[in-house]
């Protein structure tokens, strides 16, 4: 167990570094959803999902977890070094910026509320570490609601760049606006 934390109304919501022999199967269930289609990963066979997830869990800079919710797996949830990731290339690195990803694919027991619960959680998990200073996501410009929720949780927009496989658009939220937003109760 990597992290834990009581969500009201939700319940305790776990991150569990994923295991590529033991996770491939579900993660690949998930990501060939249309519904998920940009997570970029739809045609993937079993296989490949394993191999991706065994190359991201050799990398000292990237890092994969499954969210769970008392126990059941809800989403995957991945961290990474952005100087150490092709979006390094597209922008200037700041001290402190550490990416991150996220996959929910609740079943209908989550389905509503999840994002809403578990995106601070995610943040206060990131924000443990007193180095990191600002999280930095490139979801797809298509995605509309990934981009309506970021804007809800505080992110601002940085300029669109390509990455490898889409036109992404940039993304930051910093510790202290996160902090004001979401102040620890005394």
């Amino acid at each position: 167990m990597t992290y834990q934390e009581k969500i009201a109304g939700l319940g305790e919501l776990s991150l569990v570094t994923l295991e590529p022999d033991r996770d491939a199967e579900l993660v690949h269930g998930w990501v060939t959803q249309p519904r998920n289609s940009f997570w970029g990963m739809g045609t993937h066979t079993l296989d490949q999902v394993r191999e991706i997830y065994a190359f991201v869990d050799s990398l000292p800079t990237h890092h994969a977890y499954l969210i769970m919710v008392d126990d059941e797996p809800v989403g995957l949830f991945q961290t990474y070094q952005p100087e150490a990731d092709p979006v390094g290339e597209r922008y200037p690195v700041q001290p402190g910026d550490v990416g991150m990803h996220l996959l929910l694919n609740p079943g209908r027991r989550y389905a509503r509320g999840l994002t809403t619960a578990v995106g601070p959680a995610l943040a206060r998990f990131l924000f443990r570490d007193p180095a990191a200073q600002r999280i930095v996501v490139e979801p797809d410009i298509r995605n509309q609601v990934a981009l309506r929720r970021l804007e809800a949780e505080g992110f601002t927009f940085g300029s669109e760049v390509d990455m490898p496989d889409k036109r992404a658009q940039l993304a930051f939220l910093t510790r202290a606006r996160f902090e004001a937003d979401h102040p620890v109760p005394a």
